[in-house]
């Protein structure tokens, strides 16, 4: 698209039409402008497996199936009420983070060198749990406060279903081919994955059915409680057991990817630029101060932060695309026609490194996303000039909970500890990895304990 200066391409994939995207205008166009047209979802393999049959909300085409689980999400699960009434597990686990940070700063066997990836990731799985589950560990977890093998192979496996969810596979645009033979062998990597997450998910989800269906527990404790009360208006539960294994799955995948990620590259950026990471620093003790760990409602204040985080999203997305979007009537979007069943792909590094929108668009610059009134930065972005959680029928439902997310764990990691070079490194290198936009090698780096040690353990 470079090459040919243009911002909107069509690829002729088999029988379908796939648009793909960078420009902010456009993307505006399918997204909000006629969002009705573009709302449905491709029936591909990986979507399928990993759905149950779709069985969900972000893998599922339009129909009354993603319908009914869009008003269970919406006005149920990430609510604002619902954000509200969770507060405490994820309190307990940001807490939980900061001691587990503490004890590996102070490990003499690594002279205090952590793997930032693995901290990250392990955060976002652990508030999911808590939030759904009730737990932080499906075992017992490391006596330093670290995940047990259990974890490891449950992250690790959600991670390997986002890496092979809507990656290109022949049998979905040629559909004879499916059956026949794995070509790829992104069915037999996917079954796997989804196999293991559901080793451990499926039983909790199981016997906390059982316990209601006895009457031995009647009281909402997380979300998985939630799901389980819903009823139809004859008495009877609302969804099957299959359709709450399968969206914990989803939920699951969607709490984990975002937030650390971002995380990580905004913090490889900073250690390399010292002055953007004083700057974070120097507000989180203006807001907060050294004599308590931050909390939630501390996040609205700390507009540079959410600046680095939002640079964060804008350069190094998770992904190259946005969850593809499938046309159900034929439709002309900036003078072009769209057919009828085309999949539109949205750019992620497209529409945030777009040299038209931004100004020396490599480079890792908060300033530029605050705002000159001082007011409120946000990590969305309707105009789609970043992508980061979408817009419209498709939207993201769960901003709040991943904004949160992000930003806490962010504060979390700079207010608790400062951060160097490890002995032997002169730089981080921002490279890309081959297989995605992942940084190539996790960031290792090392942490210096900031504050009182009381602090850590209030």
């Amino acid at each position: 698209m470079e090459e040919m200066n243009t911002e909107i391409m069509c690829i002729r994939l088999g029988n379908v039409h796939v648009i793909s995207v960078t420009s902010p205008e456009i993307a505006v166009e399918f997204l909000r402008k006629q969002d009705a047209v573009f709302s449905s979802r491709p029936a591909v393999l990986s979507a399928d497996i990993t759905s149950r049959g779709y069985q969900t909300v972000a893998l599922s085409p339009l129909g009354e199936q993603w319908k009914k689980m869009r008003r269970v999400l919406t006005s149920e699960v990430l609510s604002t009420t619902r954000h509200q009434w969770l507060h405490g597990k994820r309190a307990e686990e940001a807490d939980h983070l900061v001691r587990f940070m503490y004890n590996q700063s102070m490990d003499s066997t690594t002279g205090g060198v952590v793997n930032v990836r693995f901290i990250a990731q392990h955060f976002c799985g652990n508030v999911i749990r808590k939030m759904i589950f009730g737990k932080r560990y499906f075992g017992s977890g490391r006596r330093d406060g670290g995940p047990g093998a259990e974890e490891e192979e449950h992250v690790s496996a959600l991670f390997t279903i986002l890496a092979y969810l809507y990656a290109f596979s022949p049998s979905d645009y040629f559909p004879f081919l499916r059956g026949l033979v794995d070509l790829d062998g992104h069915e037999k990597i996917l079954r796997t994955a989804t196999a293991s997450v559901a080793k451990y998910q499926d039983p909790e989800i199981d016997e906390r059915i059982k316990k209601w269906t006895e009457g031995i527990k009647t009281e909402q404790e997380d979300l998985l409680d939630v799901l389980i009360a819903l009823k139809e208006q004859d008495g009877s539960p609302l969804l099957s057991p299959e359709e709450i294994k399968a969206q914990i799955v989803e939920l699951m995948i969607e709490t984990v990817d975002n937030p650390s990620n971002a995380v990580e590259w905004a913090l490889a950026e900073m250690i390399n630029q010292p002055e953007t990471l004083q700057k974070a620093i120097e507000e989180l003790d203006r807001v907060v101060g050294k004599q308590r760990l931050v909390q939630e409602f501390d996040l609205s204040q700390l507009n540079y932060l959410k600046s680095c985080m939002r640079e964060a999203f804008r350069l190094h997305p998770l992904a190259p695309f946005n969850v593809p979007h499938v046309s159900t009537a034929d439709a002309t979007v900036a003078g072009y026609f769209i057919p009828k069943g085309s999949h539109v792909l949205l750019s992620r590094p497209g529409l945030g490194r777009n040299p038209r929108v931004w100004d020396e668009p490599l480079q890792f610059r908060p300033e530029r996303h605050l705002k000159e009134d001082g007011s409120n930065v946000v990590l969305t972005d309707p105009d789609l000039k970043i992508f980061s959680f979408s817009t419209g029928r498709r939207g993201c439902p769960g901003v709040n909970l991943g904004s949160t997310i992000t930003v806490m764990l962010m504060a979390r990691l700079l207010q608790g500890f400062s951060w160097e070079l490890p002995p032997t490194v002169s730089k981080i290198e921002l490279n890309e990895s081959a297989e995605d936009l992942f940084l190539a090698e996790p960031l290792n780096a090392k942490a210096l304990p900031r504050l009182a040690e009381s602090v850590y353990y209030q």
